[in-house]
């Protein structure tokens, strides 16, 4: 909304520079994008919520400058003269759909003449970015800026019988629109048709037709000023993919009570510029008319949720303004600051989004000045506790931070057609019914999808290396019912190590996705590695993942735990990855559960009195040997003085035969009894040597 500073001063005597407006008004809640200096002069822009509809208009605007500055607003009171002739017998409007128009007014002005507006409302439009077009379009445009009410004007002579029928539209039914476009319409939008209601001339609270355009040989004009029903509007634009400046304001909620006033200040203005004759009195059909609501606010409340107090003077002063009439109706009335204190106030027709004690509080404050109120935190209403998976998801967190991980966190809704790509066989999606957007129409089956796309952002904006986890939720359905699952994703791209002083940068690899995901196992009691893994991994280097046997009943019932691996190159090609990536999804329910089992277990062992033995075993092993095979096979040797069996440098390359990769294996030997000998290192290292090579093939390299 673009606010013509000096259109701002029809309504309220405000003496402050344009820029402190803006500054004024962004404090107490309208979110200003800036102030242009223009040839018009200067020009507010003005981002309104979605919850003020009466802020697209200056008038809107001008009401909230002057309860901030605590100015008189100027009330728009037009009166233009009247023929004898009536209005009524010259028009007649019949609502057909009351469920969609709640309230039609119309005008008739006989014998205008349409011609150029003059160059003070050229230039108003110009600075509020409005095209000019002719005298009379241009006044409805005007008085819909002004006071933000939309309003249309039809070529009376060319409307059938002079009547107007709002109904819903026929199923298919056809008009061509103002833009020039032929449009299709379904029985849940809102017609406006003339005659006996076959021919659509408008669509209500959208745009006009052609058949009845002002044209330059326009004589006389039909004004026409309605409400809408919100919600019906929103889902007719979104439908017919058309949003213009009136759809915005209707489907927001337009002032009811503005209709009429908003007609009037039109024919003022067109009898001024275009001349003409204003028939009498207005046909006004209103079925859709309600009580205005009656709020009460209190003290205690505002107290209560402030944490200070607002003088009585300013709250009444700040509700006055603003159009809620308070009336103080405690016992204690005219008694300056009683704890009792308590006003009635009155809900005005802009503000219908002010329902409750709480909104009044927030329109209080926000105009006493946040900046007034103490911060502090509200008080407990109840004891506060830590979720049961707390602990567990902390020390989880802080172990992928120290494997070099960052955190993010993504918006669920996504693509179906990306969500299809990574969603498991026989998996029914989450459709949203009222998506933000066309493009997210489903909430995500798997996280692994909006990490992809955390990755694509990354590497498309230059960010060759990137590691990222989100502890965060998929949504599926099981039959009729939604089911939600706390899952931790993960996903890798780049490097894994840069380039050093004395080491050589190396790609992030599978190896180095399991080496984390092991890291993080250790918390659980290990996890366990199995061949396979989704369709949409790499074949060669992808596992799912489960659980160790020794952990809870709970978790011990998981077929898997989920997957890992690097993304299939058909994948990477569909979303324009250029280099490779690693991503990994796991079940938290069942980790969370088999940590708090690890952690129940541990016992306490006092530290080995005894040194312990480190050796080295360089192995070549025939491709497809697991290191897991190598672990079992030493462990089956049963020797209690082995400690810890691990993988420290994998080589492929010269000297090493095909087929075959040279695998360093460091086993540690530590004794509870007494200090090892040499003798027997030796012993088991042969065992250890004998066994690998019995059961795996295992040589021994030469040094």
């Amino acid at each position: 909304m673009k606010v013509v500073y000096n259109g701002l001063k029809d309504f309220v005597d405000v003496t402050a520079s344009p820029q402190e407006v803006a500054s004024r008004l962004a404090l107490s809640g309208t979110n200003i994008a800036g102030v242009e200096i223009g040839p018009h002069g200067p020009v507010i822009d003005a981002e309104v919520s979605s919850n003020r509809p009466d802020c697209l208009g200056h008038y809107g605007i001008a009401r909230e400058v002057g309860a901030i500055y605590k100015l008189p607003l100027k009330h728009v009171s037009p009166k233009p003269a009247e023929s004898a002739a009536k209005t009524s017998d010259a028009v007649k409007v019949e609502i057909q759909a009351p469920e969609l128009c709640g309230r039609f007014t119309a005008r008739v002005i006989r014998n205008v003449k349409i011609q150029p507006s003059p160059k003070w409302l050229k230039d108003r439009l110009e600075a509020s970015g409005v095209a000019s077009i002719s005298n009379v379009v241009d006044i409805s445009n005007y008085v819909m800026l002004e006071l933000g009410h939309p309003l249309h004007t039809f070529d009376y002579d060319k409307v059938r019988d002079h009547k107007i029928v709002v109904r819903r539209a026929k199923q298919n039914e056809k008009m061509r629109t103002l833009d020039g476009m032929e449009r299709q319409f379904d029985s849940n939008l809102c017609m406006i048709s003339d005659g006996d209601g076959s021919r659509a001339i408008g669509i209500g609270g959208i745009m006009g037709g052609v058949e009845t355009e002002i044209s330059f040989s326009t004589k006389n004009v039909l004004i026409e000023c309605a409400w809408f029903e919100p919600v019906a509007i929103r889902r007719a634009a979104r439908f017919l993919k058309l949003h213009t400046e009136a759809s915005t304001r209707f489907g927001r909620g337009a002032d009811p009570e503005m209709a009429e006033l908003a007609s009037r200040r039109a024919a003022e203005l067109i009898l001024q510029l275009a001349g003409g004759e204003l028939l009498s009195g207005v046909v006004d059909v209103y079925p859709g008319k309600r009580a205005p609501k009656k709020i009460r606010v209190t003290r205690a409340e505002i107290l209560r949720v402030m944490g200070t107090d607002v003088p009585d003077k300013q709250i009444e002063a700040s509700l006055s303004a603003l159009g809620f009439a308070p009336v103080r109706i405690d016992q204690n009335r005219g008694a300056e600051g009683s704890l009792l204190a308590a006003w009635e106030c009155t809900q005005p027709s802009w503000r219908a989004e002010v329902e409750r004690e709480i909104d009044l509080i927030e329109e209080i404050a926000r105009i006493y000045g946040l900046d007034k109120f103490p911060p502090r935190l509200p008080a407990a209403r109840q004891g506060a506790a830590r979720l049961p998976h707390y602990e567990a998801e902390t020390r989880l967190r802080e172990r992928l931070i120290g494997l070099g991980y960052r955190e993010i966190l993504t918006i669920p809704h996504v693509a179906e057609e990306r969500d299809a790509l990574f969603r498991p066989s026989g998996v029914s999606p989450a459709r949203l019914s009222n998506p933000l957007s066309e493009e997210v129409n489903v909430l995500r089956a798997t996280g692994i999808v909006t990490m992809a796309a955390a990755l694509e952002w990354n590497l498309n904006h230059g960010q060759r290396n990137a590691r990222l986890f989100e502890i965060g939720r998929h949504y599926r359905l099981n039959g009729s019912e939604s089911a939600e699952t706390r899952v931790l994703t993960i996903g890798a791209t780049g490097e894994a190590r840069e380039k050093g002083l004395y080491d050589a940068a190396r790609d992030f690899s599978f190896a180095d996705l399991k080496g984390d995901l092991d890291s993080i196992g250790e918390l659980a009691g290990g996890f366990h590695w199995d061949d396979g893994g989704a369709d949409w991994l790499h074949a060669a280097r992808r596992s799912s993942v489960k659980l160790n046997s020794v952990i809870s009943s709970e978790a011990r019932n998981l077929s898997s735990l989920g997957v890992a691996g690097q993304l299939a190159r058909r994948v990477a090609e569909k979303l324009k990855l250029r280099q490779d990536v690693f991503l990994a999804e796991l079940e938290l329910d069942p980790v969370y559960a088999a940590m708090r089992a690890a952690k129940e277990a541990r016992r306490y062992e006092p530290l080995p009195r005894f040194p312990s033995v480190e050796r080295d075993f360089s192995l070549l092993l025939a491709d497809g040997t697991k290191f897991s095979d190598v672990t079992k096979t030493i462990q089956s040797l049963g020797i209690k003085e082995i400690s810890a069996v691990e993988a420290t440098d994998l080589f492929r390359g010269k000297n090493v035969p095909a087929g075959k990769y040279s695998l360093l294996v460091r086993v540690t030997f530590q004794s509870r009894e007494a200090t090892l000998t040499e003798a027997q290192i030796g012993d088991y290292s042969r065992k250890i040597i004998s066994a690998l090579e019995k059961h795996l093939g295992a040589q021994l390299r030469a040094s």
